[in-house]
């Protein structure tokens, strides 16, 4: 059993340390949690994606977009924290290479990375060229957004096809514990291209009384496979546009 905390707690709850290169993959939440971790992280953090990440999407960073590492570096000394981003493409912020979040880590204190794609739903299996996760990762996260669970496959997860055949089942079965649980730890899965000496660690987002016996019974089943951090559902700490970011 594990009891879900606020997002305010994120940081603490990963047992992050003095210098963390953080990549999130999987599915709904990445976006939260980078904004979050930006905020919780103690010393100079840049916060940025391999892929794409929504131009209004800022958290309230300061933005540098295609910076050179001596503007990353003057941005840091100056505000701590920022987000920086490859070409501003309208809606879109396109991201930046995985060697490039490599260079930034030594240079920030941390580095997290949004480093994978889910058009917003709450659980996916990556194609063969995602996700796209440094080299110098130390943590890889893993989100699940708590509604997946107990849910048609087809109906609920991104790349359904390839979350089903990581479970061995049809995609027109629901995605209960044991089904998530193969997925998350499958290497056509959540653990894809995870480094291998980096932690992996699955955060479960949004969950309520609803999803609470889902989340027992994934503790459960994947035991000391991966520690497994769940927040709850509402944080009241926490502003709208966090609260609403995903």
């Amino acid at each position: 059993m594990v009891e879900p905390v606020g997002i305010g707690g994120l940081a603490k709850a990963l047992a992050t340390g003095s210098s963390e290169h953080i990549a999130l993959v999987g599915g709904g939440g990445k976006t939260t949690a980078l904004f979050a971790l930006g905020r919780q992280l103690s010393g100079s953090t840049v916060l940025t994606t391999t892929t794409k990440m929504g131009r209004d999407r800022t958290g309230g960073n300061v933005v540098l977009f295609s910076p050179s590492d001596l503007e990353v570096a003057r941005g840091l000394a100056q505000h701590q924290t920022v987000l920086a981003w490859g070409q501003d493409k309208g809606h879109k912020a396109a991201g930046v290479s995985p060697e490039t979040c490599d260079r930034w880590f030594t240079m920030a204190d941390h580095v997290v990375v949004e480093a994978d794609g889910s058009h917003q739903r709450p659980f996916k299996a990556p194609r063969p060229f995602e996700p796209v996760i440094p080299a110098t990762s130390t943590m890889v996260v893993a989100c699940v957004g708590s509604d997946a669970l107990g849910r048609v496959i087809a109906d609920q997860c991104q790349r359904p096809l390839r979350v089903a055949a990581a479970a061995g089942c049809s995609p027109y079965l629901r995605l209960t514990p044991e089904r998530l649980v193969m997925v998350l730890l499958s290497d056509r899965g959540s653990r894809k291209e995870c480094p291998p000496t980096a932690r992996f660690v699955v955060l479960i987002n949004k969950v309520d009384e609803t999803h609470r016996g889902y989340v027992d019974e994934v503790v459960d089943i994947i035991g000391d496979a991966a520690p497994v951090v769940a927040i709850a559902a509402f944080d009241p700490s926490q502003s709208p546009e966090v609260r609403g970011s995903t």
